[in-house]
């Protein structure tokens, strides 16, 4: 009985796993391909089924019949790093003040105020595009970096609040009430001894907020025009009525770099148990 349902759990794995990481292995294989590779057919072998080229590669970069994707890039760099650093900074300081305090208005308590943060996350995005759209216009933010920065931190902000709140509350308050003994005030307490303990949590948080920041096309979409173009737009830009697979692959690629990087340094503290308990 122990050996079928070893049999079966790792066939089930091996099946799922072939599912994530075929759609990966197709692109990095279409990725050094031209168009007589890609419309040679079923062409999976390298220098056997066909020559590899540099050609899609080429092409991101501003190559002949591509496009440039450096610049988007950057964009979408300045706009994740900034949003999550202003959602981190303010997401803490949310969290700690409902993790270490009472707030009660009328029937409103801390849980309710927890739950509009992530509330904010449930509702589609079509809901509020408009909103903000008016928002920008008015302050004379559209198609701009500084624009998307503040939509994009209205997004983050209740993931790295949601993150925190509950990673505060495995955090004993006896180490506030030490730091408050020797002199702390409630923030020099937050500073000096809460902070230096949650570096686990921060890093978590820190990785959801780039991934769904990194990952935003909709909002980008929507709320720029000529001036900015985010990395998810330019690779969306390439999927025309004939696509060019070998191009739109090696940018999809180039695009997913910096979050497979993000993943491998974070996994070096998930693989030590540097972060136990973060993820509940």
């Amino acid at each position: 009985m122990s050996r079928l349902y070893a049999t079966f759990k790792y066939t089930l794995i091996s099946v799922w796993a072939g599912f994530v990481v075929g759609p990966f292995m197709w692109a990095v294989l279409t990725s050094f391909k031209d168009a007589n590779g890609v419309q040679g057919g079923a062409t999976y072998l390298p220098w056997v089924q066909y020559e590899p080229t540099l050609t899609g590669w080429q092409n991101i970069f501003g190559g002949a019949g591509g496009v440039d994707v450096v610049r988007p890039f950057l964009n979408s760099a300045v706009i994740t790093l900034a949003a999550s650093i202003i959602s981190l900074v303010l997401g803490a300081l949310a969290a700690y003040g409902l993790s270490r305090y009472r707030f009660k208005i009328g029937f409103i308590a801390n849980s309710d105020i927890v739950f509009f943060f992530v509330s904010q996350r449930i509702m589609p995005p079509v809901v509020l595009v408009v909103p903000f759209f008016f928002l920008l216009q008015w302050a004379n933010l559209l198609d701009t970096i500084p624009g998307l920065v503040i939509v994009t931190v209205a997004l983050l902000l209740p993931i790295a609040v949601w993150v925190m709140v509950d990673f505060f509350n495995g955090i004993p308050r006896q180490i506030d009430e030490m730091a408050m003994l020797d002199g702390c005030g409630p923030f020099g307490a937050f500073v000096r001894a809460i902070l230096p303990n949650s570096v686990p949590g921060l890093t978590v948080a820190a990785m959801f907020c780039a991934v769904f920041g990194w990952n935003d096309f909709f909002f980008a979409f929507r709320l720029t025009f000529t001036e900015i173009q985010t990395l998810p737009q330019a690779v969306v830009a390439l999927n025309s009525s004939i696509p060019p697979w070998w191009t739109l692959s090696a940018a999809a690629l180039f695009g997913m770099s910096p979050l497979i990087l993000l993943a491998v340094w974070v996994e070096r503290y998930l693989s030590k148990g540097s972060l136990p308990g973060v993820i509940r």
